[in-house]
């Protein structure tokens, strides 16, 4: 009789239980659509409005780039995107939301013109943030992904409170602002992917528990670890897929870029693939008959000095590569490290970097945060071009390396596989590798070419960056942001 009497009795207190709590889940609802929407009325309400000569409301298109006076191809990228849409919308108020409060505009715009040879025709308006610091990965070595994403959005709520645009676009992969932004803010809403934040890819590292960058060692190595960062990373990917697909408008930058925002986005009737833009013309200046057959052989590498891009890879196949030569062939071999640094942390990457290089004996040159003119003359008188990015989304640097005349060498995988260093009217453009041997062989039998052979791979490769240029970008991104100017 116990039993029934239990159960009948945790019944009735369920019973009890029911309306109060429906009660308290009604209220609490009501209570977060109100708060909802006195912030959306808050924020409304610093929305600033100019009038234009012709009586028309100005829009303001705000770019969200925290770090917009960095030096890569995502750099390059918004700086095109401006021209184009400056072009197009001239009486538009452009904005760029940006943490680069060491430099002024002046020096950001020279910087734009330096690096990347782009001068805007209209103003640009700043808005610096102030706590980029919480996107930084430093701050958070655990649960990385998780933190930058909150950290992002704090860091948009600072945006959006100092300035309120008509159109926002999120230029540098930071997707949950877009929510924010869009019903929030009223917004628009527009991205251009570089790189999805997670991967399926990201997700069969974890599975198959393979140490990389971003899977240490020690949760690799335990089976009950990975399971949990497994179930977290499963987790993470539904919320990316949620705030990607509150975007208006999706750009991305590759074949492979395109297939996993497909996978966690689902949002296929407004994604596209919009090649990022590559200075092939200025590229393409360069005589590549001169002074690529000396004796001497110079081997450039362009890329950020991040993790994911793997300069120890690239040391580690050069030497390598010397273990095979004589002292009078080593010595007329060189490896330059060109790219841009972000921050302390970028910095403090350059300095082991150059600690590697000194351990292994080979000498290394790098150069940080190099003019454009200084990065024009190294790629021409290069005779290799190095990439050993796992999964490069595009590459922008190897399309600069091949347009310059250099033969590129890129990972086996992600953009430069499937969109790149691929074969030009059945001709070959390039090579690619991935590990420290192949890398090694493959320069290795660059080097033992013949000066026609190498000739004729650097002249379809030059044929082929056409689909890369200024112009097909500025088009393409057009055509694929005009459904936020209706």
């Amino acid at each position: 009789m116990a039993g029934p009497m239990c159960l009948c009795g945790m019944m009735r207190l369920l019973t009890a239980l029911f309306i109060p709590v429906l009660i308290a889940s009604v209220g609490l609802c009501l209570i977060f659509v109100l708060l909802f929407i006195c912030t959306r009325l808050w924020v409304q309400r610093k929305k600033k409005v100019e009038i234009g000569k012709d009586g028309k409301k100005k829009k303001v298109v705000a770019f969200f780039h925290p770090y917009c006076n960095a030096g890569g191809g995502g750099e390059r990228v918004l700086w095109c995107a401006l021209r184009s849409l400056q072009k197009r919308y001239k009486d538009a108020i452009y904005v760029i939301y940006t943490g680069d409060k060491d430099a002024s505009e002046e020096q950001i715009l020279n910087g734009a013109a330096a690096r990347f040879n782009i001068k805007l025709s209209h103003p640009v308006r700043f808005i610096f943030l102030e706590k980029r610091g919480l996107v930084e990965a430093s701050c958070y070595p655990r649960f990385t992904l998780l933190g930058q994403s909150l950290g992002s959005v704090v860091l948009g709520w600072e945006a959006l409170t100092k300035c309120v645009p008509d159109i926002y676009i999120d230029s540098m992969g930071y997707a949950f602002t877009l929510p924010l932004f869009k019903y929030l803010g009223g917004c628009h809403v527009g991205c251009y992917v570089h790189y999805p934040t997670i991967s399926m890819d990201m997700l069969s590292v974890v599975r198959s528990q393979h140490a990389r960058f971003n899977n240490a060692a020690f949760i690799s190595n335990n089976p009950v670890l990975s399971r949990l960062k497994l179930i977290y990373y499963y987790l993470f990917a539904l919320f990316y897929g949620w705030v990607g697909s509150c975007s208006d408008v999706i750009m991305v930058n590759s074949t492979w870029t395109f297939s996993h925002i497909l996978d966690l986005w689902k949002c296929s009737d407004r994604t596209s693939i919009v090649y990022p833009p590559c200075d092939v013309q200025t590229f393409l200046e360069i005589d590549i008959n001169q002074h690529k057959e000396n004796e001497e052989h110079s081997v450039v590498s362009i890329g950020q000095f991040r993790p994911e891009k793997d300069h120890p890879l690239q040391i580690r196949a050069f030497a390598a590569l010397l273990e095979k030569k004589t002292a009078e062939q080593r010595a007329k071999l060189k490896l330059i490290l060109i790219g841009g640094c972000r921050n302390d942390e970028d910095e403090l990457r350059v300095s082991e970097l150059k600690k590697l290089s000194s351990e292994l004996g080979i000498p290394v040159e790098f150069k940080v945060n190099v003019p454009f003119e200084e990065l024009k003359k190294h790629l021409s008188e290069a005779t290799i071009g190095l990439h050993t990015m796992w999964n490069e989304h595009f590459g922008i640097g190897i399309v600069e390396c091949m347009a310059a005349g250099t033969i590129i060498l890129a990972h086996n995988s992600g953009g430069p596989k499937l969109d790149i260093v691929v074969p030009h009217e059945e001709q070959q453009t390039g090579f690619l590798a991935d590990s420290v041997d192949s890398y090694a062989a493959a320069m290795d039998h660059i080097l033992s070419l013949t000066p026609e052979q190498r000739l004729s791979i650097r002249q379809n490769a030059r044929l082929s960056v056409g689909r890369f240029s200024d112009q097909e970008f500025e088009a393409n991104f057009l055509a694929s942001s005009e459904p936020l100017f209706k």
